[in-house]
């Protein structure tokens, strides 16, 4: 497969029209459990607890339980592997990065009238990795479909004259204007038609709008490298107040930060009798950043029976979204027994325009029993509606991908559970995550499951935490995800998370 690096373009264009889906829905939306070590090590179910600065990230009211100042900062080593199956062929990838995940503070001001009912104030500021996007997948195998069909897709009913290019005009000056007058699909059946994958059905009429296949029916050898970075981070302003004795309040005001890039290297290879075109190499760069807002507020009780409860609500977060996509294609044909390799290269950025994209809200509800002072067992329940995505944007296809969320998505449930035993100063955690599928069709994404353990050692004003979680989660993924190339493989992905928190009480 072959890698290019871009030092430059040729110019850059706004669009109109481009390729967004259900898989991307998702991805934006999830939120994983990165976040303190003793955090991780209960698997987050921390939402009647309190008194961890993660635990804001999950319910406000959190910042009101520290008795005292508290900040840390948290270093993890994120290790992803993807194994693939495609047409019975088995492939691994992974892909493993150190990095400084998350640092926070919580600053508690208590009320000097004795009188009052609020007792205190505290002010937490948090910054935290909600989701990582670092990944490496590749599938390999011998499918019985060929990407034409992806071009063919996209070319049925474009006319001739728009796919050929005038005297004077460049493959780039041709792939701007169909991009920037006519969209993302025009662009794609532009690149098969150039690159001898797509024939016309009457190449003498310029109007017309059928083509053909010139890749002929068979088997293929096919490969796909996918290579995934970036991170989606929740920046945090906490306001909580303890109420009375046993009641404690929060709210946050999150601004959120996505950076998403991915590279698609694909090949296919075939030997099938009257095929024109034999190899094809298809690469994809997209480059995806989104800035968002959102709020949350909660609620903590505590009860003269040991037990806590907890009642949170996430709003849903509105980001506006900016893409950038790059193409490039390489076909080899046979012509009169003569090897000829065609490069279609249109060195042009596609910028496209801005986007609203909003996630739905999320309601958290808790309850612990602490065992005095040897530990706890913690119970989160949340509620997220995926059908509650939505492109914010007028279009007719916005509009019907808003109508597919809508169609194949639905409410998730999620179940957190943590505990926690204390040999003091020595503590031992452990945890278990449950999430059920967004789709409704349980075949495209199966359940996650995860599970978590760590240590704890209290040295007074400092603490020292360390934690390990594993999640695992399979999935159908085709290869390209729009037109009439449906060959799909299955995924089954596993993270494992390492992390070591350090912190001070002041």
């Amino acid at each position: 497969m072959k890698k290019y690096v871009y030092s430059a373009m040729l110019f850059f264009l706004g669009l109109t029209s481009f390729s967004q889906n259900l898989s991307e829905a998702i991805r934006y939306t999830d939120e994983h459990v990165y976040g303190t070590s003793r955090y991780t090590a209960l698997s987050g179910a921390f939402g009647a607890l309190g008194g961890d600065v993660s635990a804001i990230s999950l319910n406000p009211a959190s910042s009101a339980v520290f008795i005292e100042n508290s900040t840390n900062a948290s270093l993890g080593v994120f290790d992803s592997k993807n194994s693939s199956q495609y047409f019975g062929t088995q492939n691994q990838d992974g892909f493993s990065k150190l990095d400084f995940n998350q640092a926070r503070g919580v600053f508690v001001s208590d009320n000097p009238k004795e009188e009052s009912i609020w007792k205190k104030f505290t002010i937490g500021i948090n910054y935290q990795m909600t989701n990582n996007f670092d990944e490496n997948l590749y599938i390999s195998g011998q499918g019985n479909s060929s990407i034409s069909q992806y071009f063919l897709h996209y070319a049925q009913g474009v006319p001739l004259n728009l796919l050929q290019t005038l005297p004077g005009e460049s493959i780039s000056d041709l792939y701007a204007y169909l991009g920037r007058n006519y969209g993302y699909g025009h662009q794609q059946a532009f690149l098969g038609y150039q690159g001898y994958i797509i024939d016309p059905v009457d190449p003498e009429n310029t109007d017309g709008t059928l083509y053909v296949s010139a890749i002929a029916p068979g088997t293929f050898h096919q490969e796909m490298a996918v290579i995934s970075q970036g991170f989606n981070v929740k920046t945090t302003l906490n306001f909580g107040t303890q109420i009375g004795e046993k009641i404690f309040a929060g709210i946050n005001f999150n601004i959120h930060s996505l950076r998403y890039l991915q590279s698609n290297y694909f090949y296919e290879a075939n030997a099938n009798p009257g095929s024109v075109v034999n190899r094809v190499y298809f690469d994809n760069y997209l480059a995806v950043d989104a800035n968002g807002f959102s709020t949350q507020i909660g609620l903590i009780a505590k009860t003269d029976y040991n037990v806590r409860f907890g009642l949170a609500y996430q709003s849903p977060a509105w980001y506006i979204i900016y893409e950038e996509l790059i193409q490039e294609l390489e076909t080899r044909r046979t012509v009169e027994d003569n090897n000829i390799t065609t490069y279609v290269l249109p060195n042009v950025i596609n910028v496209y325009e801005e986007y609203k994209y909003r996630t739905p809200g999320k309601v958290t509800g808790s309850v612990a029993y602490i065992f005095g002072t040897q530990g706890l067992l913690s119970v989160d329940y949340s509620y997220k509606n995926y059908k509650g995505i939505t492109y914010e944007k007028s279009s007719s296809y916005f509009n019907s991908l808003n109508t597919a969320i809508d169609n194949n998505l639905k409410g998730v449930s999620m179940v957190n559970v943590g505990g926690e035993y204390r040999w003091n100063p020595l503590s031992v955690r452990a945890g278990y995550r449950f999430e059920t599928s967004p789709y409704q069709n349980k075949d495209l994404m199966s359940e996650l499951h995860g599970f978590s353990f760590g240590l704890g050692y209290n040295f007074g004003a400092m603490k020292l935490d360390a934690a390990y979680a594993r999640t695992s989660r399979e999935r159908t993924e085709q290869l390209f995800q729009n037109g009439g190339f449906t060959s799909a493989a299955d995924i089954e992905s596993t993270t494992d998370f390492y992390t070591v928190t350090l912190s001070f009480d002041f």
